[in-house]
């Protein structure tokens, strides 16, 4: 059982990156078009990252909410939270476009099943933002999700870091 859950982690993770990959690589494959498409582009981008953010978030929630916790240890919350850091790889280089946090927030609302609102998407998306940004254990445990870690005890280490950052977001709404 053990096996097959460390394959099955390590199949999402790779393909993690390489839709990240693939989605970077469209981007730039189309640097040569005009500087409004590249807007959409950036803003399509954005809101499928903030989708995904979203969808991770109002998981992770249900499950805080059925536990009382964020507990890094169960599986699911480790794969969500890894879902979660690599919908939010973008922010690091756009925290300070407010275009591509508008289009992620939307993304986000859309998504989230009512957890993320126009009241509270800033909240949320500085959250977020914060998380990836500030915290160089934080950074390093994203590049340790990008190559692909190869056990479950990397990635239970993985969400351990990400715990307090989680736990403070999912609070944000309450139990």
């Amino acid at each position: 059982m053990k096996k097959i859950i460390l394959f099955a982690t390590a199949i999402m993770m790779a393909g993690c990156g390489f839709m990240q990959n693939s989605t970077s690589n469209t981007t730039s494959n189309q640097a040569s078009t005009t500087s409004s498409q590249q807007t959409v582009q950036s803003g399509n981008a954005a809101s499928s990252a903030g989708q995904g953010a979203g969808n991770a978030i109002q998981a992770l929630y249900a499950q805080y909410k059925a536990d009382g916790k964020y507990d890094y240890k169960n599986m699911q919350n480790i794969l969500n939270t890894v879902t979660l850091v690599a919908n939010c790889e973008g922010l690091k280089e756009n925290y300070k476009d407010k275009t591509y946090l508008k289009e992620f927030g939307k993304g986000m609302i859309a998504s989230s099943l009512g957890l993320v609102t126009q009241n509270n998407v800033e909240t949320v998306t500085n959250s977020l933002v914060e998380m990836v940004k500030s915290n160089e254990t934080v950074q390093n445990a994203t590049a340790k999700v990008q190559e692909g870690a190869s056990s479950a005890a990397s990635y239970a280490n993985t969400a351990a870091q990400y715990a307090t950052s989680i736990g403070s977001l999912l609070s944000l709404f309450g139990k």
